[in-house]
């Protein structure tokens, strides 16, 4: 069983940058799947990121709307799961989740994620 916990929300400017952490227990964690969801005021929670276990490849995904801005990474010896974001804009305005899958599904369905955790306000000025 995964626990996880995101740190690192806050309020940015128009353009700034920003580095969410996720921080993860459990002795499997280096085996889950591991995403970015976020969800704004109003709206549904939204797929952002994704990356596979090392053992799968560790690859990645990213929505439309964030890719070439936001990269997320694995460390799986500190147990972390981090999303920097560059160039933020009013949109992505959100809370923030981490959430992890067992099956290895390399999802961008919430569906498809077992462990969640609380969530952490990215707010962002223009």
């Amino acid at each position: 069983q995964a626990r996880l916990v995101e740190s690192g929300g806050g309020l940015v400017q128009v353009g700034g940058s920003l580095r969410l952490s996720c921080a993860a227990s459990g002795r499997t964690f280096m085996t889950y799947d591991m995403a970015w969801f976020r969800q704004a005021p109003g709206k549904e929670r939204a797929f952002v990121a994704v990356i596979q276990s090392n053992w799968d490849g560790g690859r990645k995904n990213y929505a439309d709307s964030v890719k070439g801005r936001f990269t997320i990474s694995r460390d799986n010896d500190k147990n972390m799961v981090y999303l920097q974001m560059n160039n933020l804009k009013p949109d992505d305005t959100a809370v923030y989740y981490c959430a992890a899958d067992r099956a290895h599904s390399f999802s961008d369905s919430e569906l498809d994620y077992d462990y969640w955790g609380q969530g952490t306000q990215v707010t962002v000025s223009s």
